[in-house]
């Protein structure tokens, strides 16, 4: 028996190698071993590669790795692929990919994708790692930068492979043939790519693949119709909570405030008295309840009352946290991650302006709570879940019931948003652990007020900057020091345990991301100050830029009025580093009718650039009778780079923009006895249709390498806001969410 048929792999079954590219085919020298796809075909189709499946009936079916929650990634990746494969756009359909090493985002991994996830760690090392692990995860706006040349890869491939085929049929160079449309050509001669799919698959692509260029691509850069909108609109797109198994029966969970805290005690005769509770788990970590409906499983778990021990002497609130972080900023255990120029000359012994900027914590609030359904089958276990990180939710899961990982299978689920929460597995976790104890099929879903009490929000953060002007007011030099907990390190510790980064009480440079401005700046440090201020965090939107573009842009503002220079003036001044920025705000001030900020006015602006692009905003507004600030209008202007599909970008800046309004108008998120005083959407103050201001967006067009999109909105939120209630009300507010008439 060959080496080929022992294990089933046929010439078919193979990933098509030659010039696909390390995107398609990884070895290692030191660990030689090819990968190939895990994909299964159905009936009548047949898989020419790790990203693509052809019917018989002209259907084509892409393979994408990266979950599809509301960014438009299973419509901008197929449509890089179908071009260059010359596909119909009305026969291309999406599947989700199986956890594989091949579909291992090394791009986010790496240093890459700015810091990368694993800081300064060699690049080779990392990219090894997350290959061999099969990290499939989707965040940091990485997934089109990311995977964008291997789903070229994957079509051009394909292309070949097909025009093979229909010359052997012709008799003719297989290089005179072309696609479009789902046929291949040749003159006048025309082949369906059903046809061919099953002959193609026996060809080898070329060794050097030849891409098309710009004009060979008539559906890239146009704004094709998306993919998963149909169904999310008629109701039959399929999310956690819509699955159904025999048997299935429902829970609801309550968490344990922190990993200090351990169950103590519940209210068992309580929970029984519910009409429909069947069952009642304990676990050191939670306290669920199971039923017949998910209504009385969640009064169950309410009837509980779950009491915990803590290993921690202290109690978390409001003044814990604001205690921890000035001790932070002013102690001396952090860590420069920007030192250019000599600082200490650059200030001297006066001039200097001083601020201090605070950002409270931040929730996910996305509109799906954590849900997921687990089923035991003899010795193997299936779980249903929204995830961002389908490799790791396998670990995890397998882990805590004492599984293999061969032994779970994740089918991950489109999200109904996420925003970084999904990246965690929390209830994936806890749902295996019931479904095996329960051995009968289960779903656990949060209520509205598990999903805000036992989230990881974004951290809460506090920035002393320091700049100095020059004679010519730009700025000579510039300190920023921020204390904040090193979210980063702390969501490794949950999501990857057994690959540490860094302790949680390490400086992280992702804490500071952001924090050294676009402007010319001779010289400038940038500092974190690791804080544990007794509140586990996690990642978010836009991350750390969500609170380093706040305080930078508006102590920009500041530097400009102390200048006396118009804040356009004065930034456009300090950008000859940064055309596309600069770019970026003037388009921004010309759509948003700039006043130039003055007082009385109500108008700001600000810019920032991260995920490798560009973007610049300016807001009007004005003070409502009851204080609060009402949006009237926002202007974006935005570079990033070449668009494969400029209506989903355009989607991207306009959620990001009222995402980034969440963080400045809602209310804080307060702190006592160890847990949020927020508990559901009323109490968030989250932005209504009615907040929504009018929202003009002009997208640059560039030949540059695509930037990501679905973050970039939301960091100049906030400051554009700031800077637009000084010039409405000459206070200039340093603490978000935003008070007007409150504490400066």
């Amino acid at each position: 028996m060959s080496e080929k048929s022992r294990f089933g792999i046929t010439r078919r079954r193979v990933l098509i190698g030659g010039g696909v590219g390390a995107g398609l085919a990884v070895a290692w020298a030191i660990w030689p071993r090819q990968y190939v796809h895990n994909l299964i075909a159905n009936e009548g189709e047949t898989i020419f590669n790790a990203f693509l499946k052809i019917g018989e009936d002209g259907n084509v079916s892409v393979v994408v790795p990266q979950a599809e929650m509301g960014q438009g990634v299973w419509t901008a990746l197929p449509q890089a692929l179908a071009d260059e494969l010359g596909a119909d756009w009305r026969t291309v359909g999406v599947e989700t990919a199986p956890i594989n090493p091949l579909y291992a985002n090394d791009f986010l991994v790496t240093g890459e994708a700015e810091d990368g996830f694993f800081g300064s760690i060699g690049q080779w090392a990392v990219r090894e790692f997350a290959v061999r692990n099969a990290l499939m995860i989707t965040g940091g706006s990485t997934s089109v930068r990311g995977f964008e040349q291997r789903f070229r890869e994957a079509g051009a491939a394909a292309r070949a492979v097909l025009c093979k085929a229909a010359a052997a049929r012709w008799d003719i160079d297989w290089q005179a043939c072309d696609t479009a449309d789902g046929f291949v050509t040749y003159g006048e001669q025309r082949l369906r790519f059903g046809e061919l799919a099953a002959e193609a698959a026996d060809y080898s692509p070329p060794g050097t693949l030849e891409l098309r260029n710009p004009s060979g691509r008539p559906i890239t850069g146009q704004s094709v119709p998306r993919i998963d909108l149909p169904s999310k609109v008629d109701g039959s797109a399929r999310y956690a909570g819509d699955v159904r198994l025999p048997e299935m029966v429902f829970a609801a969970a309550r968490q344990a405030p922190s990993r200090q805290h351990r169950l103590a005690a519940v209210n068992r005769d309580a929970a029984n008295n519910v009409f429909g509770v069947t069952a009642i788990v304990e676990n050191p970590r939670f306290a669920a309840c199971v039923a017949t409906n998910w209504w009385a499983a969640n009064r169950g778990v309410e009837a509980l009352a779950p009491e915990w021990e803590s290993e921690r002497e202290t109690v978390t609130d409001d003044a814990s946290i604001d205690a921890a972080l000035q001790s932070a900023l002013d102690g001396d255990s952090g860590r420069r991650f920007v030192d250019e120029g000599d600082l200490a000359a650059a200030f001297g012994t006066s001039g200097a302006h001083r601020a201090t900027y605070d950002v409270g914590l931040a929730p996910h609030a996305a509109i799906e709570p954590l849900t997921a359904t687990a089923r035991v089958a003899g010795d193997r276990l299936e779980i249903w879940a929204p995830t961002q990180a389908p490799g790791l939710m396998r670990a995890a899961v397998a882990e805590a019931i004492g599984y293999s990982e061969s032994q779970v299978t994740i089918y991950p689920m489109l999200l109904g948003g996420a925003f970084g929460r999904k990246i965690e597995h929390d209830a994936a976790v806890q749902v295996a652990i019931i479904a095996r104890r329960m051995n009968r099929p289960v779903q656990l879903t949060w209520s509205r007020e598990e999903e805000t009490r036992s989230d990881y929000f974004r951290p809460a953060a506090r920035g002393r900057l320091t700049a100095k002007l020059a004679p010519d007011n730009t700025i000579a030099a510039w300190h920023t020091r921020i204390a904040a907990p090193a979210t980063n390190n702390q969501m490794f510790q949950r999501i990857m345990p057994n690959m540490l980064i860094g302790e949680v009480d390490e400086p992280e440079a992702g804490a500071v991301e952001g924090a050294r401005p676009a402007y010319r700046i001779p010289n400038i440090a940038v500092e974190h100050m690791p804080v544990d201020i007794g509140v586990e965090t996690g990642i978010w939107r836009s991350v750390g830029h969500s609170y380093t573009a706040f305080f930078t842009e508006c102590f920009i503002d500041e530097l400009a009025i102390r200048a006396g220079v118009e804040p356009l003036s004065f930034r456009i001044a300090m950008l000859g580093d940064s055309a596309r920025l600069a770019r970026c705000l003037t388009r921004a001030a010309t759509l948003g009718g700039w006043d130039g900020g003055e007082q009385g006015g109500g108008m700001g602006l600000a810019a920032h650039s991260c995920f490798g692009s560009h973007v610049a905003l300016v807001v009007r507004l004005g003070i409502g009778d009851d204080q609060r600030p009402v949006l009237q209008n926002v202007a974006a202007a935005v570079d990033c780079g070449r668009m494969v599909n400029p209506e989903i970008v355009r989607q991207q800046i306009e959620g990001g923009i009222v995402f980034g309004m969440s963080q400045a108008l809602g209310r804080a998120i307060g702190y006592a006895d160890d847990e949020p005083t927020a508990m559901n959407f009323p109490d968030l103050g989250l932005p209504i249709l009615a907040d929504i201001p009018d929202i003009e967006i002009e997208l640059i067009e560039s030949d540059e390498e695509p930037g990501g999109v679905g973050e970039i909105a939301v960091p100049p939120v906030a400051p554009a806001i700031g800077n637009a209630i000084y010039a409405a009300t000459g206070q200039r507010l340093r603490s978000l969410p935003f008070v007007v008439g409150g504490v400066a």
